[in-house]
C-alpha cells in the first residue's frame, strides 16, 4: 500500500512550454518552489481539476482523480480538494459568515469533519463575521478565504502564493495561522511560493521546478542548499521567519526575551496584550545578520549566537550562508566579506543580531 497521500505523474504542453512532474507527496506541508512561469500553478490546477493534463495520473489517497490510462477525470467538486488562490475571491455580496458557510452547506453531512465555529476560533474571525469583504483588510480577506476553503472539509488544501500581496508582518501572521490549522486539523497542504523564506518557514518537503522541469524534491534546507537551486533565489529580500515564546521583559520594557528552543533572543518590546508564555512570530532579514569569526566584545548588539557554517553559496553578486546556532539561520553577506573572513563549511562563527533589526509580526 502506498504511504503517500498524493501521487502525481503528469505532462502538459502549451505553446513554447512543457511541464513534466513525477512526484509522491507525504502527509504534511509540501511547498512547490520556483520562479514565475515555471509551472507551479499548472500543477495545482491539474490537481484541482481546473485544467486537464495531456496524460498521466493523479491519485489522492490511492484513488484516481485523473488517469489517462483508466480514462478517469473527476470534476472539481468530486475531488474533495480545497483551493486558496493568490487573490481571496470572496463573494462580495455575502458577509464573512455567509462566505464561510457557503462551502459548508454544499458539503454532504456525512463528509463534514470541520465545523465553521472551529475555523472561526482558529482564525480569530469572530469580530469579522457580520462584515462584507469590501470592509476587510487584505490580511483579513485572506483569513476568510482560508476558512471558506477549509469549511468543505477537504482531503487536501492547495494554496497558490496566498501571501504574495501581503507585507512581511501580515505574511508572518498568516503563516502562523496556517501552522495552527495544520496542527489542529491535520489536513495535508501543498503550498506554492517563489519565496525561499516562506518555504523554509512552513514546509516539511519542497518540490523545486523551473521551466516545467522538476529539479529536486526533499527537505527544504537540503534542497535549498543545492547550488543549482540558488540560481532561482531572489536575493535582497530574504528573511528568517520564526516563531518564539515570550519568556521575560527587560526592566525598562524596551526589550523582550523570546525563546526558540534553547536560544534566547532579545527583541523589541512587544505590545501589552502579549504576555509571558505567548507565542509570537518574528522576521530577521538575512542581510541584517552580522558574521564574526571571533566572539565580539564590548558591542551594543544584544544577540550574539555561537554556531557553525552549514553551507555557503554564491548567488549573483551576493553570498548566502546557512549557519546552525541551535536553529538554522539564513545569512546574506557580500563576496568581499566572505573572502575577508575566510569562511568555509564547518567553521565556527558568531552571528550578531541587533534587537532593533528583529521585526515582531504580531
Amino acid at each position: 500500500m502506498n504511504d503517500n497521500f498524493l501521487d502525481i505523474r503528469i505532462h502538459k504542453t502549451y505553446p513554447g512550454f512543457m511541464l513534466e512532474v513525477d512526484a509522491s507527496f507525504p502527509a504534511g506541508v509540501t511547498a512547490i518552489f520556483g520562479p514565475s512561469g515555471s509551472g507551479k500553478t499548472t500543477i495545482l490546477n491539474s490537481i484541482a481539476g481546473l485544467i486537464t493534463p495531456d496524460g498521466g495520473d493523479i491519485y489522492l489517497h490511492n484513488k484516481p482523480l485523473y488517469s489517462s490510462s483508466e480514462k478517469v477525470n473527476l470534476r472539481p467538486e468530486q475531488r474533495h480538494v480545497g483551493y486558496m488562490f493568490q487573490e481571496s475571491l470572496l463573494f462580495p455580496h455575502y458577509r464573512v459568515r455567509e462566505n464561510i458557510l457557503y462551502g459548508f452547506k454544499l458539503t454532504p453531512p456525512e463528509r463534514r469533519k470541520i465545523e465553521p465555529d472551529q475555523l472561526v476560533g482558529l482564525l480569530e474571525l469572530g469580530p469579522l463575521l457580520e462584515r462584507r469583504p469590501a470592509n476587510l483588510s487584505t490580511g483579513e480577506r485572506q483569513r476568510v478565504a482560508l476558512a471558506r476553503a477549509l469549511a468543505t472539509s477537504p482531503e487536501l488544501l492547495l494554496m497558490d502564493e496566498p501571501l504574495s500581496s501581503l507585507d512581511v508582518a501580515l505574511r508572518g501572521r498568516i503563516l502562523r495561522y496556517l501552522k495552527d490549522i495544520h496542527r489542529e486539523l491535520a489536513i495535508p497542504m501543498i503550498y506554492v511560493s517563489h519565496s525561499i523564506s516562506e518555504v523554509l518557514a512552513i514546509a516539511g518537503r519542497a518540490l523545486v521546478i523551473s521551466q516545467g522541469r522538476q529539479l529536486a524534491f526533499d527537505e527544504p534546507r537540503k534542497v535549498l542548499l543545492e547550488p543549482y537551486v540558488h540560481s532561482l533565489v531572489e536575493t535582497g529580500g530574504l528573511e528568517n521567519l520564526l516563531d518564539a515564546e515570550i519568556v521575560e521583559h527587560s526592566s525598562g520594557n524596551s526589550l523582550t526575551g523570546a525563546r526558540i528552543g534553547d536560544i534566547l533572543l532579545w527583541i523589541p518590546g512587544v505590545p501589552p496584550h502579549i504576555g509571558t508564555g505567548d507565542t509570537i512570530s518574528m522576521a530577521i532579514r538575512a542581510g541584517d545578520i552580522i558574521v564574526a569569526v571571533d566572539r565580539p566584545e564590548r558591542i551594543s548588539a544584544r544577540n550574539i549566537l555561537k554556531g557553525r557554517v552549514q553551507g555557503i553559496h554564491r548567488v549573483e553578486s551576493n553570498v548566502l550562508l546557512y549557519a546552525d546556532v541551535g536553529m538554522s539561520l539564513l545569512v546574506e553577506i557580500t563576496p568581499e566579506a566572505l573572502d575577508a573572513l575566510g569562511l568555509c563549511e564547518g567553521q565556527e562563527v558568531y552571528l550578531v543580531i541587533k534587537s532593533n533589526s528583529i521585526v515582531v509580526l504580531d
